[in-house]
Parts: C-alpha cells; structure tokens; sequence
C-alpha cells in the first residue's frame, strides 16, 4: 500500500504593524500606542509591532546633551512595565522600542514582552547609522547583545531595529536561530540634505528581499507626521507594512494616517515551503569568509 503524502499540520498566526505621529507629550505618545494595541488585539492580532521609539519624537535629529535624559534603564521601565500589564490583559506579544541607559552606556534598545506579560530578553540595535538628521552615533553605541530571536506563546521571532533592516546578514542570522516571522520597528522618513531623496520604495523592496531570501513574513512599523528638530526637520513616510513568505505585500498604509494593519500566516505550512524550497538546504557557510571582513579579504592582511 502506497503511504499518503503528508501534510503539514496548521499553525496560524495573526501580526500585526501599526504606525502613527509622536509629539513631546510622552503620556499622549504611549496611550496612543496602547490604543493602537487594542485595536490590533480587537482584530485579532496576536503579536504587535508599535515603531521605534516611539515614547519621544525621534530625538537624533539634533546631538543635545540633555537629549541623555530622555534614557532609563531596562529594569523598572515604566514604559515596559505597562506594555507587560497590557500584554497580559490581551494575550499579545509586544516588542518594545526604548532608549536604554546601562549605567554609563546608552543604546537603542527593545524589549521583547510575551503574551504573558514576561520579559523575554532585550536586543540592542547593532547598525548605528550617522547622517544628516539620523544622528545616532552621537546617543547610542553599538549594540553588545547579538543578533537574537525570541520564542513567544505564538511564534518564534526575530526583531531588528530600524538601520539593522538594510543589512541582510541580520535578517539571515534571525532565521539560522530559528525566526519564524522578522519585525522591524523603523523611524525613517526625508532626508534633511537632499529634498528630492525619497527612500520609501527602496525601504520597501529590501526588506520585501529579507521576507523573500528567507521565505518568512516581515513586519515593518514606521512613525508619520513632521518632526522639527532645531537643525532640520523630517517628514516620516509611514508605509508601515506587512510582507508575506515570498516577500509579497499583504497590506501596506498610506504616509500620513495613523494605521493599524493585520495578517495571518500558517507557519507550519510555510516551514515546510521554505524546507522545500532548498535555500537553507543549499548553503555554503565554508565559502562566505568575506563576510567576516570589511573589505573582503578572506585572509587577513599581514
């Protein structure tokens, strides 16, 4: 008797981006992102993405040394703590975006809050950008926490951090861990130097390639709205966005409008898409050398 194909078990699971403008009201900031939790939880998300930073408005336009006070430490975060109490109460997972101060180290830091409430670790972002009107280098080092994944109620994620998002290393370091879905918690909109610079599609299509080179949904959460600093201003383009297995849009917002947007995936059957599709199976760790260096030399330089 000829046995019967198998077929993959069902796991579905329901993500879910939001996006909206921040102002110097902090309380105003996190009850917005509280209620657009509730909204997505309503919609029957299970695991929500708020964008970076979203307690202030994106403060790295300008390098302020009193800027260092808007940090606090992991440990007794308010802000967290809340997010816990609400991850409770909705049986959602919450990564939380935060500026981290450890004692006399500051980075760009999110907390990743189960269904339950549990903090789960922290991952602090490893790609610190330096430019006109993104000037983090000056507030946050380099992240020492490595490139991690998380294992929630609902799946196995991985979440990286805005300029963390233009390297695909990351996004292949999360799914060798095991990722089953990639977030990305982003603050990204004009570029103060040139006005005619529109990175908004480019932003799009290299992380529709993550979900896509890796065969995983990619959930991408941006800010909108106009942030004056006192040397520039920025216009943040929203386009949060949900990508599924094959790096297809299943839902994108709009650039100016407070949003909140839902997918659901099986990933039992995507697991067994991706395994069947070889990429993993194919790969040639012994020939990617170059990697490990900055000029791609595969044999360090006497």
């Amino acid at each position: 008797m000829t046995a019967s194909p198998t077929v993959p078990s069902s796991r579905t699971v329901t993500v879910a981006a939001t996006q909206m403008a921040c102002s110097w009201d902090r309380a105003a900031n996190v009850d917005g992102v509280e209620s657009l939790i509730r909204e997505a939880a309503a919609k029957g998300a299970q695991i929500v993405l708020p964008q970076e930073l979203f307690e202030t408005p994106y403060f790295c336009k300008d390098q302020k040394q009193s800027l260092f006070e808007l940090a606090a430490p992991a440990e007794g975060h308010p802000v967290i703590g809340r997010m816990q109490a609400l991850a409770r109460e909705l049986s959602v997972v919450i990564p939380v975006s935060f500026f981290e101060k450890a004692r006399n180290a500051y980075y760009n830091s999110m907390a990743m809050v189960d269904a339950d409430g549990s903090l789960l670790g922290i991952y602090r972002k490893s790609h610190i950008p330096d430019g006109p009107g993104y000037q983090e280098k000056f507030y946050f080092s380099p992240g020492d926490s490595g490139i991690q994944v998380f294992k929630t109620r609902y799946a196995t994620v991985g979440c990286a951090i805005c300029w963390d998002q233009w390297f695909p290393e990351t996004a292949r370091v999360m799914a060798l861990k095991g990722a089953e879905i990639l977030l990305y918690p982003t603050a990204i909109g004009s570029e103060p130097q040139d006005s005619s610079i529109d990175s908004q599609g480019h932003w799009t299509r290299v992380m529709q390639g993550h979900a896509g080179a890796n065969l995983m949904p990619l959930v991408a959460s941006n800010r909108v709205g106009v942030e004056q600093g006192e040397g520039c201003a920025l216009t943040f383009y929203g386009s949060s966005f949900i990508a599924g297995p094959q790096g297809e849009i299943v839902a994108q917002a709009d650039r100016e409008s407070r949003t909140v947007l839902t997918a659901s995936f099986d990933l039992d059957r995507i697991a067994a898409q991706r395994a069947s599709w070889g990429v993993f199976r194919d790969r040639r760790p012994e020939l990617y050398g170059a990697l490990l260096t900055l000029d791609g030399e595969t044999t360090p330089r006497r």
